[in-house]
């Protein structure tokens, strides 16, 4: 088939590569969001997406709105067959799902219609999912409710932050859609309709939903942490600054007030409504990301401080 690839994290490139390697279909061009400003000398970079088509001599894409007149027009001249989708960011109107023949097919990361919407690994760690998965559906206006063309599942493991998570995902799902797409240009698959109950939304997580409050069980704040691990990152305040958190570990025994730092010396604890847990790396305002007990080293801590 003649396929116009869409994307643009690096969590989408393995679902393109996988279609750029399969020699069973053609991929005329990628969309990608604008080029964007990285790193601190703020130098504008390609997406990931968009640089592994430039790799390949692929025509990139890169309207600001999918709605744009000229996208639009330069898409039906390239009148694919199927739009895979991958993590695009950006929301596509109707006029550009009418174009492809088969229409836009998405790679989502969970197994619809649980965790609808932008952030669903993180939903599903946070919320103690034991599994998750992905499923390519097609695209229709309501959000990620189109009919469902094939799912495959992952256990989510106890440790598993969103970006390992993810990571595996990603690789998974490249070959789902690879798949779908290998289905659809036979005819041999059909879509079904998503079931109306057990549906969930997992909307983009912020800065502040990042944010740990150790009266919470330990349990829900280990969750918490890993599903925000790498971005944007878990934190608290440790004498009125942002303060921020690796992954760490439930301990079973007792342990100090909610939010109250331990230092012992080989481990640094900190209390929670529940278990008290054993803070792996963290960084704090101006210093480098390091281990717990180097920054405890080098921090004099009084007895009863707390990260709150």
């Amino acid at each position: 088939m003649k396929l116009v690839f869409a994307g643009t994290p690096d969590p989408a490139v393995p679902a393109l590569r996988a279609l750029l390697d399969s020699g069973r279909h053609e991929v005329v061009a990628v969309v990608t969001r604008p080029d964007a400003q990285a790193g601190r000398g703020r130098r504008v970079v390609r997406s990931p997406v968009g640089a592994l088509a430039d790799e390949h001599g692929i025509e990139v894409l890169t309207p600001a709105r999918a709605g744009d007149p000229a996208f639009l027009a330069r898409l039906a001249e390239l009148a694919p067959d199927a739009c895979p989708v991958v993590a695009y960011g950006a929301l596509l109107p109707q006029p550009a799902l009418d174009i492809p023949r088969l229409g836009w097919v998405n790679l989502h990361f969970s197994l619809l219609p649980a965790w609808r919407g932008a952030a669903p690994v993180q939903a599903a760690i946070r919320a103690g999912d034991e599994i998750t998965g992905a499923s390519t559906f097609r695209i229709v206006k309501e959000l990620d409710a189109g009919p469902v063309y094939g799912v495959v599942t992952e256990t989510i493991g106890a440790t598993d932050t969103a970006g390992a998570l993810l990571g595996r995902l990603a690789e998974s799902g490249a070959k789902l859609l690879l798949s779908t797409m290998d289905g659809l240009a036979d005819g041999s698959l059909v879509a079904r309709e998503q079931p109306a109950e057990g549906v969930s939304y997992a909307p983009k997580v912020t800065v502040e939903d990042a944010r740990v409050s150790f009266a919470d069980p330990a349990s829900a704040v280990d969750r918490q942490i890993r599903s925000v691990t790498p971005e944007p990152g878990a934190w608290a305040e440790f004498r009125g600054e942002r303060f921020k958190l690796g992954p760490v570990t439930v301990l079973d025994e007792p342990g100090p007030p909610p939010g109250e730092i331990v230092v012992e010396r080989k481990r640094v604890l900190v209390g929670t409504a529940t278990k008290p847990l054993r803070l792996g790396e963290v960084q704090a305002p101006g210093k480098k990301r390091m281990a717990a007990t180097d920054w405890a080293r080098g921090t004099r801590i009084d007895q009863g401080e707390r990260l709150r």
